[in-house]
């Protein structure tokens, strides 16, 4: 684990750029150019897994962008948490913007989240950001969860350009799983299947706002149709619990009862309904399929 002494080290005496070995730069201007130089976009899998929302990426998983991120990620440079947060942030307007419901006006010019075509959402209730848990054993192992402390960045950002937000890291593991890097498409969604679950409380503070999911990368999509589903089932308990009454709580539910189905959701959007996604970056093929 990573003493103080070393982030100290990194946030004042920054050794090489991230993306391409620069010295003495955390994030040179050509590789700060790669992560956010282009506008974010749509970006789709093949396959695309059940459930997968609507994904915009800011750049491409390639070169200088894989190198930041797994600086980040297995080095431990937490100094790139902020560059990264940026380019999440624009991803996350993206999604915000262009997504389902014809788009939740975000930053200046767009009404705000509190508007949606010029009418009210809830009161105004803050976006919040739910990211992808990472296992326990990996957040022991590199001393931080990257996919959180790049939201909490990418949280600030977005207020700053007067965006409300707040991040709801409510997301767990409920079981094992296996290391995703030597698995399929298929075999992914089978290794995380039913593997997240909302912390206790949890569903309470999804229904506070819309929810946009975020994580550092997307391959497959497995992580984020899974953490959509595990947001879902938690928001659509609590409602279930709340109107069926204690008596009807311990009756087993079906998966897939059309009750429980996104429809229910349609008039309670701003409270607990999953937008979109966002991600730093993404496959490049996923970006190349995105365009159409």
């Amino acid at each position: 684990m990573r003493g103080w002494w070393q982030d100290l080290a990194d946030l004042v005496l920054p050794a090489e750029c991230a993306g391409c070995g620069r010295p003495r730069s955390v994030l040179c201007p050509e590789c700060r150019a790669a992560l956010d130089g282009s506008a974010p976009r749509r970006v789709r899998p093949v396959p695309e897994p059940p459930g997968l929302p609507v994904v915009h990426a800011a750049a491409a998983y390639a070169d200088e962008v894989r190198a930041a991120l797994l600086a980040h990620k297995e080095r431990g440079a937490l100094t790139l948490a902020a560059p990264l947060g940026a380019a999440l942030a624009g991803a996350v307007r993206a999604g915000l913007n262009n997504g389902a419901f014809g788009g939740y006006p975000a930053g200046p010019g767009g009404g705000g989240p509190g508007s949606r075509g010029g009418r009210p959402v809830r009161g105004g209730r803050p976006v919040l950001l739910v990211p992808v848990p990472s296992a326990r054993g990996a957040v022991r192992a590199r001393g931080h969860d990257p996919a959180r402390r790049i939201a909490l960045a990418a949280a600030g950002e977005l207020r700053r350009s007067g965006t409300p937000v707040r991040v709801v890291a409510v997301l767990r593991q409920r079981r094992a799983v296996a290391d995703q890097s030597g698995l399929g498409s298929r075999q992914r969604l089978e290794n995380l299947a039913d593997a997240l679950e909302a912390a206790a409380g949890g569903a309470r503070l999804l229904r506070d706002g819309p929810v946009v999911l975020v994580d550092d990368l997307m391959t497959t999509g497995a992580s984020l149709s899974e953490a959509a589903r595990a947001v879902t089932s938690a928001v659509y308990g609590a409602r279930a619990r709340e109107e069926m009454g204690e008596r009807n709580a311990a009756s087993p539910r079906k998966e897939g009862n059309p009750v429980y189905e996104a429809p229910e959701l349609a008039g309670a959007y701003g409270a607990g309904h999953v937008l979109c996604a966002a991600v730093v970056a993404a496959s490049p093929e996923s970006f190349e399929l995105g365009r159409n």
